[in-house]
């Protein structure tokens, strides 16, 4: 198992230490655009793989010692600069990085499995599909993942339940018209609390990354560990359902986009969408970030 991160700022680093400490791969490859910088991170990390009692080798590398990945994850993106700046204002600058680095990446591991953590992630999700040529089933962005934890999490120490235990999604974009789906929201089969409650937790998740970006300057470690369980579900072929950014495929009337979907993960990547049933107020709202995704991904010219 390779597995190679490209991008290694404060977010690629700390996926490139999550692997570290949950050694899931033979080789973890770490590709920068300083190489100093991969190198620096990959000497480091080797003497942590150590203290793990692990022989995975970790090394830095460029595009051609990538050849042959079962994974890429691609984190690489200009400075955020204001730590609440919105993602969309990232996408022109973004994009061109994908348009530098995808199709090499491609060419060498014409049969990886491509992780997109880069915002803006949907857009983004979206364009790395026309660039690697690769089908849309090897080819899911970090989307909604991390806001959904951090809702289960909000919602756990309401319910006073293990947040393993609640399933409660927030599904679109990931962005200002993410939504949570509160219609199918439950635990052993019931539904739990009312929607005004609900809501004010979905308002608390939706600020809650802007909040950590404001505080510390950026978000790494929820990320990093939303990264992981993907590559996790994908190493170990382990089928879990989790809300990543996949074309959409019809539902709801929305198609030829990236968006947020309960998303059935495995060794060959998306193996299943699953279409939940969504009140008729969720559907619009799909649609609502469904138009907000294309909206960017013709400002860049993709469309």
């Amino acid at each position: 198992m390779k597995i190679t991160i490209v991008g290694t700022g404060k977010v690629g680093s700390a996926i490139a230490f999550a692997c570290v400490m949950n050694p899931i791969a033979d080789e973890l490859l770490l590709v920068n655009r300083s190489h100093e910088k991969a190198e620096g991170d990959a000497l480091d990390l080797s003497h942590a793989s150590a203290l793990r009692n692990s022989n995975m080798r970790i090394r830095a590398g460029d595009i051609a010692d990538s050849k042959d990945s079962d994974i890429i994850v691609f984190t690489a993106s200009i400075p955020y600069g204001d730590p609440t700046r919105p993602r969309t204002e990232l996408a022109e600058a973004n994009y061109q990085l994908l348009c530098d680095w995808i199709p090499d990446l491609a060419q060498n591991s014409p049969n990886a499995i491509l992780i997109i953590v880069t915002n803006p992630v949907d857009m983004l999700t979206y364009a790395a599909i026309q660039l690697s040529g690769f089908p849309p089933n090897r080819v899911v962005g970090t989307g909604t993942l991390l806001d959904s934890v951090r809702y289960r999490a909000m919602l756990s120490q309401q319910l006073e339940i293990h947040s393993d235990d609640i399933r409660a999604y927030i599904l679109g974009e990931h962005g200002d018209t993410q939504f949570a789906a509160k219609s199918v929201a439950m635990t052993g089969g019931e539904r739990f609390y009312d929607d005004e409650v609900k809501d004010e937790i979905f308002e608390r998740t939706v600020g809650m990354g802007y909040k950590i970006s404001k505080l510390k300057g950026f978000t790494n470690y929820g990320v990093a560990m939303a990264t992981l369980l993907i590559l996790d579900s994908v190493v170990y072929d382990l089928r879990h359902t989790m809300p990543l950014s996949v074309l959409v495929d019809g539902f709801c009337d929305v198609e030829d986009v990236c968006l947020s979907l309960p998303t059935v993960v495995g060794r060959q990547g998306i193996t299943r969408i699953i279409h939940p049933r969504l009140s008729d107020d969720e559907q619009q709202s799909l649609r609502r970030s469904a138009a907000a995704v294309r909206r960017t991904i013709e400002q860049v010219g993709l469309a």
